[in-house]
């Protein structure tokens, strides 16, 4: 078969576990009738509706939506809502099958390779090639660092799972993705700390009766659409139920200073091989005058 049912737990839809293409696209025709036998079995006139298309002659098309224009004169929120314009575009995934087989220990470079095949197809996506694909469109964004945030709900007697990419500029947190549920994707750039933008899902999360118990947060994420390093997923692993919120606290607080420690010894290193790229190109001649302190002419 060149699909196979999602490894792990459910997630979003609706507690059954869905299939991933692992075909690739075209899409092959044993993938095709599997989608077509689950239209007919979930939607409410699924038997006559899968009969009325495949026997239509002729059917509309589906417009592709446009690749977010991020100019350089827009400010980094208003290109993180135009990603996440784009993101919504492409529509939620309901037809039970991932069309995107996404490996989570590929490197980031394969990754990126796969996004852009996604912008190409223009398909529904899941909140998995979500994060994929924000990560893609924001990688000429300089200064916004990215992460990713994964959930794991309970709701009677099952267990969900959900991922965004989590968003850090000028201070403040956000979040961009896709869910069924307006309020547990995208978060603008207003979050003062980690702790708010987790207590924002969290209320989303109550609100809809889900209570939630994990949280796994993953460091921020290379810019270099080149980089052969892999996806940290869960660099920190919350038990919300164990921690309190008290504790939950501190351990988002702690982590948000350590991709901040993280972030300034990048700059650093940065900074140091640039002198020492300079300084490799100019000719100094270094003198000790009698007293010993060292000059350069």
């Amino acid at each position: 078969m060149s699909e196979g049912l999602h490894n792990g737990a459910v997630d979003e839809d609706g507690g059954v576990p869905f299939y991933v293409n692992r075909g690739g696209l075209p899409i092959d025709v044993p993938t095709w009738e599997r989608m077509w036998e689950y239209v007919a079995r979930t939607h409410p006139d699924g038997e006559n509706l899968v009969k009325s298309i495949r026997s239509a002659v002729e059917l509309p098309r589906v417009p592709l939506p446009p690749l977010p224009a991020l100019t350089s004169g827009a400010s980094v929120p208003e290109r993180v809502e135009a990603v996440q314009r784009y993101i919504r575009e492409l529509q939620y995934n309901h037809t039970g099958t991932q069309f995107f087989e996404i490996k989570k220990t590929r490197p980031l470079t394969g990754l990126m390779d796969l996004a852009k095949e996604m912008t190409k197809e223009a398909l529904p996506i899941k909140c998995l090639e979500a994060v994929i694909l924000g990560i893609y469109l924001t990688n000429s964004i300089s200064g916004l660092e990215r992460f990713p945030i994964s959930f794991k709900t309970q709701f009677a007697g099952g267990y969900f799972r959900h991922i965004v990419l989590g968003l850090h500029w000028g201070g403040h947190f956000g979040a961009i993705g896709i869910s069924r549920r307006e309020d547990l994707m995208y978060k603008p750039l207003r979050h003062k700390t980690l702790n708010d933008l987790m207590a924002d899902f969290q209320e989303a999360y109550t609100c809809c009766w889900h209570t939630l118990r994990k949280i796994k947060i993953g460091p921020y994420v290379s810019h270099d659409p080149h980089s052969v390093e892999q996806i940290d997923w869960k660099h920190t692993v919350l038990d919300v139920q164990e921690l309190g919120a008290e504790g939950l606290r501190r351990e988002l607080e702690r982590h948000s200073r350590e991709m901040r420690l993280r972030v300034m010894m990048a700059d650093g290193r940065r900074h140091l091989a640039r002198a020492l790229d300079v300084f490799s190109h100019t000719n100094f001649f270094f003198f000790v005058d009698n007293q010993g302190t060292p000059f350069t002419s």
